[in-house]
């Protein structure tokens, strides 16, 4: 940070600290996995007391060592020049040493060598200050009586290690959204351990570009041709006003199995039914995943999900996506995000600060009783309750909220018993499920209740989409088209009138669909399109699952097994132009995330 000062010359000293003690998640768990070794032949010396620690240890301590010391002064020298951590990324450029002293002079390099050799020096020092030349074991008595002892006072060491390399003991492991914690990406950046983020860019990293090359780059770019148009018109306007305020609601697993509009059992959710009568209804949408990390990325910035990765989970790529809250705060909106779980889950604060959420809520805002309400962190009740009262109390408009719910998830357990099951009567598992999903429902229901009496209603957006596709009952799986196909809704005062839209889309369609709506530019959302522009005229939905693909268009569907390379599912019939363009898409996002 100091060394930096262009970024950091408005830091406060309690920004520093801040840094310093978000920070420590990441060092932690990197001091653990570095410690491994060492902890290792402890526990061999143990029973082994003739081996001495200081002559194995010195080649390990000068490895990590120098380790340590080049990726500090690498990261902290190459800040300036890419605005980011260090990553994986940097071994692209060391194919070409000639181009990488051409970007500095050579005394730029020198000084940072002979940092990092002090630095690598100072730290191999202190390393061998601390280590012994082997345990007495005997406990004073000469025996080895006090080896079980030490043994284990060892295990109980190594269970302190395993905790901190993972992260905690929470559902999230460790990852590099754990230390961050600002809207400031300097800061954030700041607190990542450099060591932590090369490494972990090294364990998600894949030549992304080279697979799934199913026809060659002219082929390729001519079937892709035209599938995701950004001129046109918009002709169908559904607000009362360019600029509401704008609530994205993400509810968790809200497959079509659950809503009587999509043809589902109608008395899971009654209220959302209703609802449906009331607002913009979208009867035709398709989630483009079976995952939270993938679907939030799919609807918030517009970007595909990929059947064999997680774009959450690499920072080198997700921040450099476009996202609706980046674009509305850009035109004025204040911007939060509300979670009732463990907002680093899959990486997900990194996700949302680097794409202009400025305010985040999650399970630790909450009171310890109230964390511990649901398996994943705070029941919808709670959360829905909270977000009302900070909706009636805002004065910042205009705003934009997103809310991912969470108690319509595995296990299933929630203090509500829906109409159809005898209150204190015991449920099967499958009653669970309807159960959970009613419960949110309910939450749902008296949020809209009580929002309605207020003067906040008249100039509010609510859009209310599922996070990703489920079905119910389970036999049928995440490859079949039905999982995916779940609803959409816009409502509140600032929707014109009721309409139902029966025109097929995409998750990745709300981005452009929602600005063109509020006349902002869309044109950065490259995977996403307007739907109601004039140059929407052929409608496709694209989804993938666990290293799968389905296309849909109006001549039906087909579904890609990736490992077994054959078409699963094809209704009603086989169509070698919905194959070519499935597969055209997941080549060119391929493609794409190569070039991260």
């Amino acid at each position: 940070m100091l060394y930096n000062a262009a970024f950091s010359k408005e830091c406060s000293l309690g920004d520093y600290l801040q840094v310093m003690l978000h920070g420590l998640k990441l060092d932690s768990s990197m001091a653990a996995y570095l410690v491994v070794i060492p902890f290792l032949l402890v526990i061999v010396n143990i029973w082994l007391p003739k081996i001495n620690l200081r002559k194995i240890l010195p080649v390990y301590y000068g490895l990590i060592s120098f380790l340590i010391a080049a990726v500090f002064v690498i990261d902290t020298s190459l800040y300036a020049f890419w605005n980011f951590k260090l990553d994986a990324s940097i071994l692209f450029y060391m194919d070409s040493p000639s181009n990488m002293a051409a970007s500095a002079s050579f005394w730029f390099f020198l000084i940072r060598f002979l940092v990092a050799i002090l630095w690598a020096v100072g730290l191999y020092w202190l390393l061998m200050m601390v280590t012994p030349g082997a345990f007495d074991t005997s406990g004073g008595t000469g025996d080895c009586k006090g080896r079980p002892y030490k043994s284990g006072l060892m295990i109980l060491v190594g269970g302190l290690l395993f905790v901190c390399i993972r992260g905690g003991v929470t559902e999230s492991t460790s990852n590099i959204g754990r230390a961050y914690f600002s809207d400031n990406q300097f800061l954030n950046h700041s607190a990542v351990n450099p060591l932590a983020s090369f490494f972990y860019s090294l364990g998600t990293d894949g030549n992304y570009g080279e697979q799934f090359d199913f026809f060659s780059e002219a082929e390729r770019a001519a079937v892709f041709e035209n599938l995701y148009p950004k001129d046109g018109e918009t002709v169908t306007h559904l607000l009362t006003t360019e600029r509401p305020n704008v609530l994205i609601m993400l509810w968790e697993g809200l497959g079509g199995s659950f809503t009587g509009a999509i043809g589902g059992d109608s008395t899971i959710t009654p209220r959302f039914n209703h609802l449906v009568k009331e607002g913009v209804y979208f009867s035709n949408y398709y989630s483009n995943s079976y995952r939270t990390d993938r679907g939030t990325v799919a609807a918030l910035s517009g970007y595909p999900a990929f059947p064999t990765t997680s774009v959450m989970k690499l920072p080198a790529k997700s921040r450099t996506l476009p996202a609706i809250a980046k674009s509305l705060a850009q035109v004025g909106y204040t911007t939060g995000f509300l979670y009732g779980g463990d907002i680093d889950f899959t990486n997900m604060q990194s996700y949302l600060r680097s794409t202009g959420y400025q305010h985040i809520t999650s399970d630790k805002d909450f009171s310890l009783k109230e964390q511990q309400s649901n398996a994943w962190g705070v029941n919808d009740g709670i959360t829905f309750e909270h977000l009302y009262q900070v909706i009636q109390q805002r004065k910042d408009e205009p705003w934009h909220t997103g809310f991912l719910t969470l108690s319509s998830h595995e296990p299933f357990e929630v203090p509500y018993n829906r109409p159809a099951v005898i209150a204190g009567s015991t449920r099967n598992p499958q009653e669970n499920v309807l159960n959970a999903f009613a419960y949110t429902d309910d939450c749902l229901g008296h949020f809209i209740d009580k929002l309605k009496s207020t003067s906040v209603w008249n100039n509010l957006l609510i859009i209310i989409i599922p996070d990703h596709g489920f079905t119910y009952p389970e036999q049928l799986t995440s490859q079949h088209p039905d999982f995916f196909h779940t609803p959409m809704l816009w409502i509140g005062g600032a929707v014109k009138e009721p309409l139902q839209v029966d025109v097929l889309l995409n998750q990745t369609d709300l981005a452009a669909t929602l600005l063109a709506q509020l006349n902002l530019p869309h044109a950065g959302f490259e995977w996403s399109r307007d739907i109601f522009s004039t140059s929407y005229t052929y409608p496709f939905a694209f989804f993938t699952f666990n290293n799968g693909f389905g296309f849909k268009d109006s001549t039906g569907v087909s579904v890609f097994d990736n490992p077994g390379e054959k078409w699963i599912f094809e209704q009603p019939t086989a169509s070698s132009d919905r194959e070519k363009r499935g597969k055209a898409i997941l080549q060119t996002l391929y493609d794409d995330l190569g070039r991260r």
